[in-house]
């Protein structure tokens, strides 16, 4: 206990509590600015297995906020849950950590919580909480949503079945391009490090089976300094958690492309399951142009445009925001 000695001190904590928290087993859905602050915390705590999942890779623009990379990792362009995963790993060895590289998608989520105690809402896109708040519901996972944008952010506690869910904050999936995000108006690493550090305090009152509020959406300006508590009203027509659809979950049709926030890149995932192997697939793409293969991770460049493929199949289009041309070269490159 030595580790945690100051921890163990704290009443809501003690000797049981920090024993609970060794059994205890976290999922983080996203490793940026909010994820990497949770991560942290949770580590350091002495949370005793962390999923922490993550599709992106560390890029210089990511280091003003996003505390578990450096120079090094950037210059690599390293996958983020990789990278943070070793970097906690010589935090806390006494704890199991797992980095997860992929998309979180209706195909895998379910299979990526389900053995969570709890999950942790750090990514920075409408759809995946839309989907994660169904996938939580269905196997009563308690999660905590969080968001942070400019210099103002957001957290709430979510049990499913016992308080209201995410969609009695966002009712329906707001249209592309309607909302602000980091790449439009900016975000301070201090609201990203005050939202992600009340989440991180949430997590361990929840495992530790302490009194944590459901529905109680706290709201933080740091313009102001304004820290407001909003008692959340469960939806009445909640489609949810009233008429028990997994709208998000349940989804007919394939993944579409996605361009990814603030840059000239889109994302492409398979429409069906597949592995890629990305020693064979260098051996046949080195015949056309440059290739690097990373082990997590394979980089090949073709003209302007470069691909990096991950061993789901999902890979990365550099150099285009049409996403006809990145599927075109997605089933030119690495298949259909």
């Amino acid at each position: 206990m030595e580790r945690y000695s100051r921890q163990v001190l704290v009443a809501q904590i003690g000797a049981q509590g920090q024993e609970k928290l060794g059994r205890s087993r976290a999922t983080i859905v996203g490793c940026g600015a909010l994820g990497t602050v949770i991560a942290n915390n949770l580590t350091r705590a002495g949370v005793g297995y962390l999923r922490i999942i993550d599709r992106d890779l560390v890029e210089l623009s990511n280091l003003q906020r996003q505390v578990l990379f450096d120079e090094e990792d950037a210059e690599k362009g390293l996958p983020k849950a990789i990278a943070a995963a070793e970097k906690l790993r010589k935090v806390n060895s006494t704890i199991q950590i797992e980095g997860v590289v992929t998309d979180v998608h209706r195909r895998n989520i379910e299979d990526l919580i389900s053995d969570a105690d709890l999950v942790v809402d750090a990514t920075d896109n409408f759809e995946t909480r839309f989907l994660l708040n169904d996938a939580c519901f269905k196997h009563d996972k308690p999660w905590i949503y969080g968001a942070a944008i400019a210099g103002y952010g957001m957290t709430m506690n979510v049990f499913p079945k016992k308080s209201p869910c995410f969609r009695s904050i966002v009712s329906t999936l707001p249209a592309a391009g309607s909302v602000d995000t980091c790449d439009t108006v900016g975000v301070l690493n201090a609201i990203t490090g005050v939202v992600a550090s009340i989440q991180s305090n949430e997590a361990i009152k929840i495992l530790v089976g302490g009194r944590a509020e459901g529905g109680e959406l706290i709201a933080i300006d740091l313009g102001n300094n304004s820290f407001e508590k909003i008692r959340v009203k469960e939806r009445d027509d909640c489609p949810l958690c009233v008429k028990g659809e997994y709208e998000f979950l349940d989804k007919p049709g394939l993944a579409e492309p996605v361009k990814l926030c603030g840059r000239d890149m889109i994302q492409v995932t398979p429409q069906r399951e597949m592995g890629v192997s990305l020693e064979v697939l260098k051996a046949r793409l080195e015949k056309l142009g440059d290739v690097s293969f990373m082990g997590s991770l394979l980089k090949f460049t073709i003209g302007k445009h470069e691909i990096i493929i991950f061993p789901d199949g999902r890979a990365f289009i550099k150099g285009t925001d049409d996403k006809r041309v990145a599927k075109s070269l997605y089933a030119r490159y690495v298949g259909a």
